[in-house]
């Protein structure tokens, strides 16, 4: 099994800012302004998504402002996946349950997806690359659950992995923990404007239910961060209350992905100030439609005038 601490990976193949300088520079993970690509999903009541619908119905505001759709479609594309598993001492019991609800992500996804495993608990680890086939998951066989949680540090450094090595076009993290951030040098509020900056999409699974495992959670301050690494990223939180629910979450977020919608624009703010563009997607069901639920991106970083130069690596 392939494994290694992927800070040490993320220093062999690039420069890396510390978390001081996530603030003040222009982080990589920025979406081009000259094309906003927003992954759109549309479930019914029940949760299922809903195939079909005409470009008509969509609408796309950038900061109030209507924008002109260039790209509509909605097709099975492959994905880039980064699997990231809490394995610190609270997940012991629940392993076996997380191996089976990855196989049963992988059944239910694209044959053409490629998948890496990242797992932390202290640490960070690369516990499987690119390099394997899609359905294969050696490194599940030989988790272990140990020590703290450093959610924060495994989110950020998942999602520059991911961005710097995935194949397609489509990256998507499956974050999965069961309590708060206690080891992480990172903060939310860099975590989240790290992944907001850039186009993957994250799903998170908060196993915070005391119903399922027996015991009380800490889980305000988990949830929190889980819900909103989610919804900046028009991604979707899940958290189970009973332990089928975990192998149904993986299926509905393997369909979702399958039957999202693409939506394009060029946006009318050509200026390259680095501000945050916060974009509404509108929808107007056709007649007869029964209730639907739309959610994409909140909005996206623009690029600055000049790249500042990442001058300190992560120690």
């Amino acid at each position: 099994m392939f494994r290694c601490p992927l800070a040490l990976i993320m220093l062999a193949s690039a420069t890396f800012a510390s978390a001081q300088d996530l603030g003040d520079r222009d982080y990589k993970l920025r979406v081009d302004v000259e094309l906003v690509q927003l992954p759109v999903s549309v479930v019914d009541k029940h949760g299922l998504p809903v195939r079909g619908l005409p470009r008509e119905a969509f609408s796309v505001y950038e900061d109030k402002i209507q924008q002109d759709i260039s790209i509509f479609k909605q097709e099975d594309t492959a994905v880039s996946v980064g699997l990231v598993i809490d394995v610190s001492g609270s997940m012991l019991a629940k392993l076996n349950k997380l191996k089976a609800a990855a196989n049963t992500f992988i059944r239910e996804s694209n044959p053409m997806d490629e998948t890496a495993i990242v797992t932390f608990a202290e640490d960070v680890f690369l516990d499987q690359d690119f390099s394997g086939k899609n359905g294969s998951f050696d490194g599940l066989g030989d988790l272990r659950s140990n020590g703290g949680t450093a959610f924060y540090d495994a989110v950020y450094l998942a999602a520059k992995y991911l961005e710097d090595n995935g194949s397609h076009e489509k990256k998507v993290l499956i974050v999965v923990s069961d309590g708060e951030d206690n080891k992480s040098r990172y903060t939310l509020s860099q975590v989240l404007r790290a992944v907001g900056e850039s186009k993957i999409i994250v799903y998170t699974v908060g196993l915070l239910s005391s119903d399922l495992y027996g015991y009380t959670v800490e889980a305000d301050g988990a949830k929190k961060g889980l819900q909103q690494l989610a919804e900046v990223t028009g991604g979707a939180f899940f958290s189970p209350k009973n332990e089928n629910q975990v192998e149904e979450i993986c299926t509905r977020i393997a369909r979702d992905l399958r039957n999202q919608y693409t939506i394009g624009y060029r946006p009318s703010n050509q200026n390259n100030d680095g501000s945050w563009r916060k974009v509404v997607v509108k929808f107007t069901p056709p007649k007869n439609t029964p209730s639907l639920k739309i959610r994409t991106k909140q909005g996206y970083y623009a690029p600055t005038a000049k790249r500042e130069t990442i001058a300190e690596t992560l120690k």
